[in-house]
């Protein structure tokens, strides 16, 4: 079944540029072969990300995320079924975030922003206007990598 899955977690300090591009180029290896897309932001301190593709497999890929030694405090935001995929064609598009410039390219309220510094810093959402928001925060800012 087609789902979705958002966490976010703290970035060890010990996660450096470099391992952040190991990041990247797992994704760019294994995504598209297990048929997964989404999108993953990050800042000095955190990661948020949106997976989508098989219910199994996204679970699978969390449950070896929450081990990860680059990630702390593994919190899922959501999870559930989907009818189609947000992000069809990116098997994973990044993006980097500073706390102190968040540039938000979208039409977004005060409350949403407010929303979004609260996943950013690891506060947890749970309801479906923390998904929205975030559908809506990484469609016009993220850039698709290509696998």
């Amino acid at each position: 079944m087609l789902s979705q899955l958002v966490y976010v977690s703290s970035r060890k300090s010990s996660c450096t540029a470099a391992e952040i591009e190991k990041i990247v180029a797992s994704c760019q290896k294994n995504n598209a072969s297990l048929d997964i897309t989404g999108v993953l932001l990050y800042s000095e301190t955190n990661f948020i990300q949106y997976l989508e593709g098989d219910a199994k497999t996204i679970l699978s890929l969390y449950d070896q995320i929450k081990t990860d030694p680059r990630h702390g405090q593994v919190r899922m935001i959501c999870y559930g079924p989907v009818s189609e995929r947000a992000f069809p064609s990116w098997h994973m598009a990044t993006k980097a975030l500073s706390h102190s410039e968040l540039a938000f390219r979208t039409d977004i309220t005060g409350q949403d922003k407010q929303t979004f510094q609260q996943l950013l810093t690891g506060q947890t959402q749970s309801d479906s206007r923390a998904l929205i928001l975030l559908k809506k925060f990484f469609e016009p800012i993220a850039q698709p990598v290509k696998a």
